[in-house]
């Protein structure tokens, strides 16, 4: 029997990074029927991602960088699914 522990994905881009930083955060989610991502409209996890970028940026990348995709990432979604019919 092979035992094999289980990996994070590998993240490929800036953009990949940001947004994984994001979700382990807590600032974002993703719609559970469409994948999209949204705003949890928490500013305490928006602040944590930010002090994550700025902490511990990818290897070449410097804080700066960082943390301006996080917010870069932050401003480009929103708060509801666009695929989901609004709530009544």
């Amino acid at each position: 029997m092979l035992m094999t522990r289980e990996r994070r994905p590998t993240i490929r881009t800036l953009r990949g990074w940001a947004i994984s930083v994001l979700q382990e955060a807590g600032a974002i989610r993703e719609c559970e029927e469409h994948g999209w991502m949204q705003d949890r409209g928490d500013p305490h996890a928006r602040e944590r991602a930010l002090d994550i970028a700025r902490l511990a940026p990818p290897s070449g990348i410097s804080p700066d960088e960082a943390a301006a995709e996080v917010r870069d990432i932050m401003d480009s979604i929103g708060d509801t699914c666009p695929e989901c019919p609004p709530e009544k």
